[in-house]
Parts: structure tokens; sequence; C-alpha cells
């Protein structure tokens, strides 16, 4: 397993990361507890080393399965997000901050983590959506002055709202964060357009999240797929949506020379051919998720001809809204 940098913290993560929402059940409706706790001891088998969950993915659940699988170790990088205190995803410009990341509120979400992981201190603490609008705010401001003071953060981020990249610049020019984590994927390629840039001149670590686009870009999702009731993909795919990746993928894989069964290892070499991506961290729910994943990082990055010929399979969507 290769490791990187992340950004200026110091820490040096596995490439390829563990997403563990999916383990916290919620929206997926999905998963066993003894099932998830193998995924996430197969993935540190593997020299996984970075870990990202949030308080929100089962309301702590995903945080307490970690708590069970690691303990206290050193061994493994843990990042955690604060959700918004009006729990809603993504964050208007509109939305006060007072509604949505009150200082009172931010530190009693960072105790709760705290106590769900049986830790003293999480590595990345990140706030869970963001709009520019609070970048200068004084009590934002104040917050993470605090947090970074803290010994119980070491270091902070953003992860930034669905398909808005650039929603997070007026935040990084404060100096105050260290990480971002972004959609980024063969179909939503907009990061490389302002982020990317910022954060190689800047020194501030990424974060890929949803290298798979929930799946289509696994290959899995095809005009025929039925997801469980209650999980949120069959929103997300709604309407003619699975036929629309269909036909994507199919273009896609046609273009690529590569079957659909290699689209999964294709999809995480393109974020890793990046070199300003810390880590990616698709979502594992069971132990051949991650080792399939995992052994991604021995295939090295795509060639530089392959990721030109990509540029034209980016794909302007928002299946979220």
């Amino acid at each position: 397993m290769r490791l990187r940098q992340l950004g200026r913290t110091g820490l040096k993560v596995s490439e390829i990361g563990f997403g563990a929402w999916g383990i916290g059940k919620g929206e997926w409706r999905r998963g066993e507890d003894n099932v998830s706790l193998q995924a996430l001891k197969t993935a540190c088998d593997l020299q996984i080393n970075f870990f990202d969950t949030a308080l929100a993915y089962g309301m702590g659940h995903s945080e307490q399965l970690l708590a069970q699988a690691f303990g206290a170790s050193n061994d493994v990088i843990i990042a955690s997000k604060v959700p918004p205190k009006n729990m809603a995803w993504p964050a208007k410009p509109e939305t006060p901050l007072s509604q949505v990341f009150p200082k009172p509120y931010v530190l009693s979400s960072l105790d709760t983590t705290l106590k769900n992981l049986g830790r003293e201190w999480v590595d990345l603490y990140q706030f869970h959506v963001w709009t520019e609008e609070w970048a200068g705010h004084e009590e934002w401001l104040e917050t993470v002055h605090q947090l970074r003071k803290s010994e119980k953060v070491h270091f902070v981020g953003i992860s930034i709202n669905d398909h808005q990249p650039s929603n997070v610049l007026k935040a990084l020019g404060t100096g105050l964060i260290d990480a971002v984590q972004v959609i980024y994927n063969i179909f939503d390629q907009s990061p490389e357009d302002e982020l990317f840039p910022y954060c190689a001149a800047h020194d501030i670590g990424v974060i890929a999240r949803v290298p798979f686009d929930e799946g289509s870009l696994t290959g899995e999702v095809r005009p025929d797929t039925k997801f469980p009731s209650g999980d949120f993909r069959n929103e997300y795919f709604a309407g003619d949506r699975k036929e629309q990746v269909w036909d994507r993928i199919q273009l896609l894989t046609q273009d690529m020379g590569i079957s659909v069964n290699q689209l999964p290892q294709f999809a995480l070499r393109f974020c890793l051919s990046n070199p300003v991506v810390s880590t990616v961290i698709p979502g594992m729910r069971k132990p051949r998720h991650a080792a399939e994943n995992a052994a991604v990082s021995d295939m090295g990055p795509l060639q530089a001809t392959t990721l030109e010929k990509l540029r034209r399979h980016r794909w302007s969507k928002n299946f979220y809204s």
C-alpha cells in the first residue's frame, strides 16, 4: 500500500482509504455489523490506515464500529465530521451559520464523536457541509481557532457540498483549513478546474470521495437494477437515471477498451492518477471490497494518453438534487 502526504499535516495516509458511510447503515439500509467489522479489520491488515467517518453516519454507529475494530490504536488515522445542526445537506448560502454550526454545538458534537470513537482526539475533524458565506464569520473563525488549539483535534477540514468544488476557496484563504473532501471521479472532474490547483499551491490535503459515483462507475447500476427499500440510491438513480448512467458506462468502457468488470479499479486509478489527491475513500461494507480496493494501490496511475481520452467523459450532473 502506497502512502501519500495529507497536505501540510505531516500525516502519511494510505492512498486507498476506507469510506465508512455504508457501515453506518442509515441511508444504505444494508450491512451486518459483524461483516462490517471484518471489512475494517481486513482493510487494516492490507495496510489501509485512513478511515473516514462522521457523526451522521447511522447517528454515530459508524464511529462506534471503528472503536470496536481499533480501540484507541494509533496505527490508524481517523477523520470524522460534525453534521449540520439543521441536518440539511447541502448547505444553502442563505442559511445563517447559527442554524448550522454554532460554536457550542460544534464543540458538543466533537465530544460525542470522541466518546463514540473511544478516543481522546481525532486526527481530522471536518465540517460536513459548507457555504462560502460563512468563511469570514467571526463565530466560525473562533470555533476553528479553538479546535486547532484543542488537544481533541489535530487538524481541521471541510467536506465540500456535492458538486461545488470551488465553494471552499474563501475558507481555504483563511489559512485555517488543512484538508478538503470533495467529489471527484471520471464523471465529475470539476475539482481540477480551480480547487486542485489551489490545494497544490497551498499544500492542502485532498480526500477524493464518491469515486464510483454511488455505484454507477462500478458497472453494477443497470436499467434493471433494484435497490433495497429505504436505500437512498432509489432516489439518486430515480426516473431514467439508471438508463443514463448505463449508456455512459457502455461508451466509457468501449472507448477505454476495458470490460465492465475492470471498471471499479479503473475508476480508482483515475482518482489516484492526480498527484494532488492524498487519498481516495471508496465505501467498503464487506471484506472483499477492502481487498479489491486495496489491490489498486499496486497498479499505479493511468497513462497520460488514457487520462486525456477520459476528458471527453466528463459529465455535468447532480443526481443529489
